[in-house]
């Protein structure tokens, strides 16, 4: 499976509907992967894929609900956009309720879905960006000392330095050297800054 940011992955028992989506996609320069069914998917799918999910919601076997639900279990985050038929609004209300990006009903405008898949594709890369953040803010964390990090965490609670050097019976001036080591081990601009890293961390 292609791990291009852009890819649309096309989910729909119908072949000639995936055919004519592929072509519809590829044609303004968007990667596609083609998938007959939602156990075919299920089966193909590369836990490192990344873009967007175009998948019916009604097909013989797994239905495209059930691919939505398996997918949460598997922590997969790439935006579903449902394609549904007149009956299946309430369906589709569902796959929302539960996380879906969108939904688009039979017939429907190229133009839209394409507006709606290219929405899709910028959360992905939102959310990549973001991985990729709290990853790097991850390493440097990982570089602190085991004082360094509790100095940290003082910090980012507010504590004052002498505060912080009272209760740990260490001098005002020790203190300042580790918080000033904090700061520039994790490339924190000010205290502010610190402070959203170790929300990020769930510290």
């Amino acid at each position: 499976m292609s791990t291009d940011h852009n890819i649309v992955h096309i989910v729909d028992d119908d072949d000639a509907v995936r055919k004519s989506l592929q072509m519809l996609f590829e044609s303004v320069g968007v990667g596609t992967s083609l998938y007959e069914s939602g156990d075919d998917f299920l089966a193909q799918l590369d836990e490192s894929a990344e873009g967007c999910i175009l998948l019916d919601i009604r097909m013989p076997g797994t239905s495209g609900l059930e691919v939505q639900k398996q997918l949460i279990e598997r922590g997969n985050r790439m935006p579903v956009i449902f394609i549904t038929g007149h009956g299946d609004v309430p369906m589709a209300v569902e796959a929302m309720q539960i996380g879906a990006f969108d939904f688009v009903q039979k017939p429907f405008r190229d133009q839209d879905l394409m507006e709606r898949v290219s929405q899709a594709l910028s959360q992905c890369e939102e959310q990549r960006e973001e991985n990729e953040h709290r990853q790097e803010v991850q390493q440097r964390f990982d570089t602190l000392t085991p004082r360094e990090k509790e100095i940290m965490s003082c910090v980012v609670m507010g504590q004052a330095n002498k505060v912080i050097a009272i209760d740990r019976n260490v001098s005002q001036r020790t203190v300042e050297i580790h918080r000033a080591r904090v700061m520039e081990k994790m490339a924190a601009r000010s205290l502010a800054d610190l402070v959203r890293m170790s929300i990020q961390l769930g510290l």
